[in-house]
């Protein structure tokens, strides 16, 4: 079968162990879907120049993130890594003309694994975490996404985890003004459902794109999922709503 592709919009590292919308969302996500064989996690929060992807047979679970609960330091997700699985994917950016390497030392950050922690808490399905390049543009994450589609026909699941808008400053300092994030929001979530792979990719020209994500680390997730998800994709809302009302939670499955 052809697994489909997700979108989170990963939220707090809290989310790791709160039950909320959003995480029973999660949790439930891959019912009606098998097991895979794999998961291929691209997260927000690895950046590089270019792909990387990790090679560790027994990647660690990295906290990056600080002045959190004591608890949420001890929180483990020993997932295994597959280093051949990561070769072979570094292979096919090569074919399809995308330089990639693979990082045996990198782990497993809380993109990947806060999400992952309910979908799969038992930890048993190996992961390999794939960076995004924030100095690239849209194009480059929607052919990257494009040269994985194949993956989803060999058992393994493509996840993207950023967020929706990401304005860390109006979330902390509580600004009043709500409709610049919501406005980028509605605009690509019309994008998304319609298929409008081209305006994604430019999404710089959004409606307060640039106060919706001041960096872009957050957003590039989606375009790779995007383009996993292949040409002819039919797109399923998840989850929506905010947190802290400037962090849109909107979250995707592809098929």
């Amino acid at each position: 079968m052809k697994f489909p592709v997700f979108f989170f919009s990963h939220g707090s590292p809290m989310f790791a162990v709160e039950h909320n919308e959003w995480t029973d969302a999660w949790a439930t996500a891959m019912a009606k879907f098998p097991v895979p064989l794999a998961i291929l996690a691209v997260s927000a929060h690895w950046e590089t120049a270019i792909p990387s992807l990790t090679g560790s047979a027994a990647p660690e679970t990295i906290h990056d993130f600080y002045g959190f609960p004591p608890e949420l330091y001890r929180l483990q997700y020993p997932a295994k890594g597959n280093p051949g699985l990561a070769a072979d994917i570094a292979k096919t950016l090569h074919d399809t003309g995308i330089k990639a390497v693979v990082d045996e030392d990198r782990g497993i950050d809380h993109g990947a694994w806060v999400p992952l922690r309910w979908m799969y808490p038992n930890a048993d399905i190996p992961v390999i975490e794939l960076s995004v390049q924030p100095r690239m543009d849209g194009a480059h994450h929607i052919k990257l996404g494009r040269a994985l589609q194949l993956l989803r026909e060999q058992g393994v699941l493509v996840v993207g985890s950023g967020h929706m808008t990401h304005n860390l400053r109006d979330y902390m300092y509580g600004v009043e003004d709500a409709r610049p994030a919501k406005a980028f929001r509605n605009w690509t979530r019309d994008r998304i459902m319609r298929g409008a792979v081209d305006d994604l990719a430019g999404w710089t020209k959004a409606p307060h794109a640039m106060q919706a994500h001041p960096t872009p680390d957050h957003f590039l997730p989606l375009l790779v999922a995007v383009g996993a998800a292949g040409e002819d994709y039919t797109a399923r809302q998840l989850c929506d709503g905010y947190t802290g009302r400037v962090l849109a939670m909107d979250s995707f499955i592809f098929e």
